[in-house]
């Protein structure tokens, strides 16, 4: 229950109507502006950056904090039915990396997730992260390897890292370390935007 007003939340604050395609960022706390005003998300920058551009679309923001990938392949086929994107922005796998779940397991629930959109005839964004050097050089090597394994297999565009010129940079985060402040979400948008646009009709 709980998860579905979550959802609902989000997707009232991403402003969500019928007035074109819909771009379904698929992701969790890193794209739910965790911390942070929603207005100032990069989730909302998009949807901002789009009309600026004069651009058709409607951003669907149905990112959960602490999703994990197992989460997101098990509501996918229901999003995708009530939404019907053109686009999906997935941007899940960091909770099952920080959590140290089987890297296996975290590919096949992407790879779900994958083939449940292209079926819709969407096309998909996958968006890369990275782990902390602390989880072990062979962990966070074989966690970075499967995003690019997977935008290969199935031929998608990947952002290969999504905090790309944020990690790092402790005055870009919030207390806590892991999640990025308002002041990080300008450079996470221009990450997913330079895949992104290219996309877009």
């Amino acid at each position: 229950m709980l998860r579905k007003l979550l959802i609902a939340l989000a997707l009232l604050v991403s402003g969500w109507a019928h007035a074109g395609p819909a771009i379904l960022v698929y992701g969790d706390s890193l794209s739910a502006a965790y911390g942070i005003s929603q207005k100032d998300g990069w989730v909302t920058l998009l949807q901002e950056r789009l009309k600026q551009k004069r651009l058709d679309y409607t951003v669907v923001n149905a990112s959960i904090s602490g999703e994990t990938s197992s989460g997101g392949a098990s509501r996918i086929a229901a999003t995708l039915a009530q939404y019907q994107p053109a686009i999906v922005i997935l941007a899940l796998g960091s909770n099952d990396g920080l959590r140290g779940l089987p890297l296996k397991q975290m590919r096949e629930n992407l790879a779900h997730i994958l083939r449940a959109s292209q079926r819709t005839g969407a096309r998909v964004l996958l968006v890369g992260m990275k782990l902390p050097p602390n989880y072990g050089s062979q962990y966070t090597r074989d966690f970075e390897a499967v995003f690019v394994a997977l935008a290969r297999q199935y031929r998608t565009a990947l952002v290969p890292f999504a905090l790309d010129g944020v990690a790092g940079n402790r005055e870009l985060f919030l207390d806590d370390n892991f999640h990025p402040a308002a002041q990080a979400q300008p450079i996470i948008l221009e990450n997913i935007w330079k895949e992104l646009a290219p996309m877009l009709k």
